[in-house]
This record gives C-alpha cells, structure tokens and sequence, in this order.
C-alpha cells in the first residue's frame, strides 16, 4: 500500500474533516504505485497486474460462452456476443481497413474489450482502479500494433517499398522531399506507437486522479455545520465525473482501436 493509499483510508476511516484541525490530504502519485499482493513464480502481481489478468479472463471467458455452441436462433449471451462483434467490425475495421480488414477484426475486438474491461475497472467496486492509468499495459498493446502495422507493411510492400510507404508521400513536389521523408519516418516509426499509448494512458491517468480528488474531498468537507454543503457537493461532482468517466472509457477504447485499424489500413494500401 502506497503513502497516498494510506492517507486515504486513515481519512475515510478516523474524523478527519474541514473543521477537525487537520489538513486536507491530497492524492498524489503514490495513488498509482502498488506493492505486489503475491507472488508466483518469483514473480511479484501488484493490484494493476491482477486486473489486466481478471480483464483479460473476462473477455475470453465472454466469447468463449457466447461462441462456443453458436445456433442460428441466439441465446441471450451469444446475441450480446454478435451485437459487440458486429460493432467493431463494422463500425471501426471496415470503416477504416474496408471488407479485406475482416481477417484482422478478432485482433480489433480483443483489444476493444479488453482495453475497455481495463477502463472499466476505475468504477467497480472493490477494484476503482483502471488498469490503463498504468503506463506499461497501454504501451504493451500499442507495441503489439506497432509491431502488427510494421510486419505488414514490409511483408506487403518489400523492404524497399515498405520504406516508401512510411516515407515518401505521394503528389507532393520533390523539392520538398528532403523535410518531408524525415518527419514522415519520425511520425510513422516512432509518434505512431507513443501516441497511441500516451493517449489511453493520459485520459485514464487524468480521470481516475480527479474522481479519487473529489470522493476524499466529499468526505473531508463534511461537517455538522456548513461543510455538510460542501462535502455535498464534492459528492455530487464526484458522481457527475464518474458518469463522464463511463463515456471517456468507452471512447478511448473505441479511439484507440480505430488508430490501430487505420494504420493497418495504411500499410495495406499503396504508398501514400
């Protein structure tokens, strides 16, 4: 347990308040490292760990259920299965990669879910901590696009023709090639994948921050006299930022999946 996470619950569980004479315990980074809960192996699983695992067994356990004995007639699982299946593939993958994308669909819908189930778990109880605001699990999966959008492009293209396809922009004068081939390659081989990764982990960083802010400052507020208004009011922001939390997990997973599916689609098509 971190010195944050120490500080929260001495403040949830004593008389901590406004009025109380000591002062307002802010979260800080220490909210985001975890010691590990066991070991296996030698190998130490902290709190983030163990939920990356739990999202994971969830979305295979998921499809596994719904897919295992499909029938023409579906049961209510293996409907929800098709309607979620059936989103990705045609709402992100054939609108960024077009029909030849449907061979890459299930690799799109195992990221979606599972950087979804990952967003999730900041607002289910007992968890209340997004995996994703963990910098190492958003950047683990761009690296498997990044190596996924690599492998095609030089395995479609050739070498040589891969180079140009991450390079050489086409209908552009050749004059301004020498400025453009560079920070072609820079965006391509190396923005592309931070990016990608910054952008999931910022967001989920950003909210889970601001929800554990203001659910200890509804406590801390609350007092018999005027601070039962403003601890009042921190609760009601807190639950207005988690409503807005749902959408934002739901949407950088949604984002995050449509980049991937749009840089396979680059690399499948000509040079640009």
């Amino acid at each position: 347990m971190s010195a944050d996470q120490h500080v929260t619950q001495q403040l949830a569980s004593g008389g901590c308040h406004l009025f109380s004479g000591c002062g307002f315990p802010a979260p800080g980074l220490g909210e985001f490292q975890f010691h590990p809960l066991f070991t296996v192996g030698g190998v130490g699983f902290n709190k983030p760990m163990l939920l990356s695992l739990v999202c994971a067994v969830l979305v295979i356990g998921f499809f596994w259920a719904a897919f295992a004995k499909p029938k023409v007639l579906p049961g209510k699982l293996q409907l929800v299965g098709e309607v979620g299946y059936d989103f990705v593939k045609r709402a992100i993958v054939f609108e960024n990669i077009g029909k030849k994308g449907e061979k890459y669909v299930p690799m799109m819908v195992s990221l979606f879910f599972f950087v979804w189930l990952m967003n999730i778990m900041s607002v289910i109880p007992f968890a209340q901590y997004p995996a994703t605001a963990t910098i190492g699990f958003p950047a683990g999966l761009a690296l498997v696009c990044w190596v996924t959008y690599m492998s095609l492009t030089f395995k479609k293209h050739g070498f040589v023709g891969g180079l140009k396809n991450l390079c050489w922009p086409s209908g552009v004068p050749g004059w301004v090639m020498f400025i453009l081939v560079p920070i072609e390659f820079f965006s391509n081989i190396f923005v592309r994948p931070f990016t990608l990764a910054v952008r999931a982990f910022a967001n989920m960083f950003a909210g889970h921050l601001l929800i554990v802010m203001f659910s200890i400052a509804s406590w801390y507020l609350l007092s018999p006299t005027i601070g039962a208004l403003y601890g009042t009011t921190s609760f009601v922001v807190t639950l207005g930022l988690t409503a807005f939390e749902l959408l934002v997990q739901f949407l950088q997973a949604y984002i995050f999946v449509t980049l991937a599916s749009s840089y396979i689609a680059g690399a499948l098509e000509e040079a640009h």
